[in-house]
């Protein structure tokens, strides 16, 4: 610390003489907390609240709850986010909450998310650096016949693909498959060869069977998202449309966008995105003035109720007939968002001029390349299970291998991340993956990076 100089001692000298003339023997006035700090406090207050409650709850009341929890930290700017979830004792329900809010916005949690004692870790050689440290013997579950065979191909060969681009120590691994006795009866089978560590099933229906037995001997990494709240010593990893919707929500919000028209299409993928993106705009404290349907004729109407976003759960085909209707009604110059399927049916660079400029989420795979995983176009040449729409599938497989390298570190981290093929992975409090995608743009019809997210 630099001395004070001579000068600065002076004035220093004549403000303390002016305090004691103007006041006296009186004591300056304690500091006042701010009307800021009072409202960000009873905010927390009633999320704390609401947060004990949620446990007792179920079904639409429970959503309901937890949905004005995140609303209610949602407000809270990253600072008083930060603080609020320090501040709150181990154990505490709310503290899940708070760390997901923080997980979503690409921040550290102030310590590791309350797990209890459902995970389980076995003993051995230390972690490498990175945290790579995965189990002697996985099991993974997919329908490796039947009707879902189809979509489970990529999704194996990219777990492959993962698995034996790693150079280190990996674990021995069993396909079971599922179609053949169910997802339930392939889950015991693997626990009693002697599994640590059990990735899939792939079907939502069977996923929420395997979820409501409970907290399971083996740990498990679902390979989707059903209805069914992981157990403790479970995680759920899924390309779930809600995922985009939330992701859009985020990406307009952080452009300004606080009153966003949604135009979705007819399919329940479509539907599901826009919903939740307005859940999450809500909590971010936007809204969502409208959900439309893909064949509206005129989008006039919107403008006088301020719109300052759109949001496009069409495919890129539709799009390309829905973007300048949006140009007539003057929206086109509001930031604009849309889902993966942005990119379905286009391919010609002079139809998807219309485009340009709507940025879409796409796998980190194909924009920036992924570590010990050849290049989307040197995978596609080789594997028809890694090109085209199976490419998407092809990427959550390798991911779902790296969850599996990694998991230990992605548990117990305060800054648990791991880059992967579709994005970047965290796992929350409550067992599911948060995947951060990658976000593209068309740019004279052709789809390239966007720099600067």
């Amino acid at each position: 610390m630099r001395p004070m100089s001579r000068s600065g001692s002076t004035v220093l000298g004549f403000a303390l003489i002016a305090v004691l003339l103007l006041g006296g023997c009186a004591t300056a006035p304690r500091a006042t907390r701010t009307e800021t700090t009072e409202r960000t406090d009873a905010a927390a207050g009633q999320a704390r609240a609401l947060a004990a409650k949620a446990s007792t709850l179920g079904g639409a009341e429970r959503s309901a709850a937890e949905r004005e929890i995140d609303r209610l930290l949602g407000e809270m700017d990253n600072a008083t986010l930060a603080r609020v979830a320090a501040e709150l004792p181990a154990g505490d329900p709310l503290y899940n909450y708070a760390g997901r809010a923080l997980l979503r916005r690409g921040l550290p949690l102030p310590r590791p998310f309350d797990r209890g004692e459902g995970w389980r870790f076995a003993a051995g050689a230390p972690a490498e650096r990175d945290g790579y440290r995965p189990p002697a013997r996985v099991a993974v579950l997919l329908p490796l016949s039947g009707e879902l065979a189809t979509p489970a191909a990529p999704v194996r060969d990219g777990f492959l693909a993962g698995y034996y681009g790693e150079s280190r120590r990996r674990p021995e691994v069993q396909f079971y498959n599922t179609a053949a006795g169910g997802a339930l009866a392939a889950y015991e089978r693997a626990v009693a060869d002697g599994s640590q560590l059990v990735i899939g099933p792939l079907g939502r229906d069977e996923v929420d069977a395997l979820f409501s037995r409970g907290q399971l001997p083996v740990p498990v990494l679902a390979l989707n998202r059903g209805n069914v709240r992981p157990p403790a010593g479970a995680a759920s990893f899924s390309l779930s449309p809600e995922d985009e919707g939330s992701a859009a929500a985020d990406y307009l919000h952080a452009r300004g966008a606080r009153r966003v028209l949604a135009i979705a299409g007819d399919d329940d993928g479509q539907r599901r995105a826009a919903q939740a993106l307005r859940e999450r705009l809500a909590e971010r404290g936007g809204t969502v003035v409208a959900i439309v349907g893909e064949a509206t004729a005129d989008f006039a109407p919107f403008v006088a109720q301020n719109v300052d976003g759109v949001f496009l759960a069409v495919r890129g085909a539709t799009a390309r007939g829905v973007v300048p209707k949006l140009a007539l009604a003057g929206l086109t110059g509001k930031p604009m968002a849309a889902t993966s399927q942005l990119a379905s049916g286009t391919g010609k660079a002079g139809e998807d001029r219309a485009l340009d400029g709507i940025a879409f989420p796409t796998e980190a795979w194909w924009q920036r390349g992924v570590e010990r995983m050849p290049t989307a176009a040197a995978a596609g040449a080789l594997l028809p299970t890694a090109r085209g729409p199976a490419a998407r599938l092809f990427a959550f497989g390798h991911d779902a291998w790296l969850l599996a390298a990694y998991l230990e570190k992605l548990v117990n981290a305060t800054d648990g991340a791991v880059e992967g093929a579709t994005g970047t992975l965290r796992i929350d409090g409550f067992g599911y993956v948060l995947r951060t995608p990658a976000w593209s743009t068309f740019s004279n019809g052709v789809p390239v990076p966007l720099r600067g997210r």
